[in-house]
């Protein structure tokens, strides 16, 4: 399985600067066997350790007053083979359960930067480190999402059906509309969690599937009890469980009272920070302004989505015939659904992990579902689960903001028009269709620059 995030890794490893790599990203998501297949690939030999099977490796870093030639020399009597800078990938995987070891990062970076090391853990974005030294400034960090449309069109072998996407060539794009278009329901449906994804190839088998994403939500919730005091843990499990039914509202803005009616921001504060930071959801925050930078004009509103589009699905119990058919109850959720798809992709491509936004009028009669920071402009998105490309809340948006470029996105083909907005202002209007939202940065860009 070909994950996008391996020419990162590929540039991290020839930075002469290169710090520590921090790998950050959800349970599950599939980051130690990018580092594992990483290392097996660019380097003669891994040096592979996982702090949460190994006590007699815990007590070494805590014992090892981070001198940093003497826990290399017992490292590889425990490891029994040398570690050799350049040569020698060294990997410190669930390493939140050994904090010294975390600490220790600081001190590979200071005074042993010619080896490369790797480190990564599970809920290690949740984590508050209390007692340690988080090693601030001293490692690089890379994200791991699930497997994106494209990754998970890769993963069955239609490389062709990426290339001509992100070619642009969409004279044969739409000669193949109705495969792409069937490969993002089945997205829909599988997500892009790497064990759901290889289950969906091993067996083609939906329920199989399913029974794997309910798994990874299950374990989600046992880590709500494992690793968190039980005040905050009743608090993490009604947050968690109330994303599904507030996405699925017409005005999908998260309140708070729709947890619990007695329930108000200061009360879900620590649960949110948990939940984020774990990467188990994300946070799209309203903005009031099309000025940059956008992150000034945060309103306090937001809206929350899943990691997984797949995972979104399997906690709503929505059945796999609801999303390949037209039936009442994707036509109900399907909204939430290709809102979700969106966003999670959008993280995948920006440029720098820009955070995407969405915007609202002040009579919130006009609705914007994402507004993203492209070079100097921004660039308002309009997300529409399947046809029908009436936008009226976008084109409010464009009339009031003057916008330069804007964006819809649907299962229409794609096109790119001039419309002009008013006596002084010309709009480029971009229809791209919802399987090719990875090109929106790109397409963005030439239109910016034409």
């Amino acid at each position: 399985m070909k994950r996008s995030l391996e020419k990162e890794l590929q540039k991290w490893k020839k930075n002469p600067r290169r710090k520590p790599l921090l790998l950050l990203g959800a349970r599950q998501v599939g980051k130690t066997w990018l580092m594992k297949d990483f290392g097996a690939r660019y380097y003669e030999n891994v040096a592979y350790i996982r702090f949460d099977r190994n006590e007699r490796i815990r007590a070494l870093f805590e014992s090892s007053n981070y001198d940093m030639q003497e826990l290399l020399l017992l490292l590889q009597a425990e490891l029994k083979f040398k570690i050799t800078p350049g040569n020698t990938l060294l990997i410190l995987d669930e390493i939140q359960e050994c904090p010294a070891a975390l600490t220790s990062l600081k001190y590979f970076c200071e005074e042993i930067p010619e080896y490369h090391v790797m480190a990564a853990g599970s809920l290690l974005g949740g984590q508050q480190h209390h007692g340690t030294g988080f090693p601030v400034g001293k490692v690089n960090t890379m994200h791991l999402y699930p497997l994106s449309f494209y990754e998970f069109l890769e993963a069955q072998g239609y490389n062709m059906d990426v290339e001509m996407l992100q070619n642009e060539d969409w004279a044969r794009v739409k000669l193949f509309a109705n495969r792409y278009i069937h490969q993002l329901k089945l997205y829909y449906f599988i997500g892009g969690m790497p064990e759901a994804v290889v289950t969906f190839l091993e067996t083609q088998d939906f329920n199989a599937v399913r029974a794997v994403q309910n798994e990874i939500l299950s374990d989600y919730a046992n880590d709500f009890s494992k690793h968190v005091p039980k005040s905050l843990s009743a608090k993490l499990s009604m947050l968690w469980n109330s994303v599904p039914d507030q996405l699925a509202k017409e005005n999908k803005r998260f309140l708070y009272k729709e947890v619990q009616k007695t329930m108000r921001a200061r009360d879900l504060e620590d649960a949110m920070d948990w939940l984020t930071r774990a990467g188990l959801i994300y946070r799209v925050n309203r903005v009031n302004n099309a000025a940059l930078p956008i992150s000034a004009y945060r309103d306090g509103a937001f809206k929350l989505y899943f990691s997984d589009v797949g995972l979104l699905g399997a906690k709503s119990d929505l059945e796999v015939g609801t999303i390949l058919e037209k039936s009442a109850i994707f036509s109900e959720f399907k909204g939430a659904l290709t809102e979700q798809f969106v966003q999670q992709q959008l993280r995948t491509v920006m440029v720098g992990n820009a955070e995407p936004h969405y915007w609202q009028s002040d009579t919130a009669r006009a609705e914007v579902d994402f507004v993203i920071q492209q070079s100097m402009n921004v660039v308002p998105i309009e997300v529409k689960a399947e046809t029908n490309t009436r936008a009226k809340s976008l084109m409010s948006y464009c009339r009031k903001y003057k916008t330069c470029v804007a964006v819809r996105c649907s299962m229409n083909d794609y096109l790119r028009q001039n419309i002009q907005i008013d006596e002084n202002k010309e709009l480029t209007l971009i229809d791209l269709p919802l399987y090719a939202v990875a090109q929106l940065p790109s397409v963005c860009q030439a239109a910016m620059t034409s």
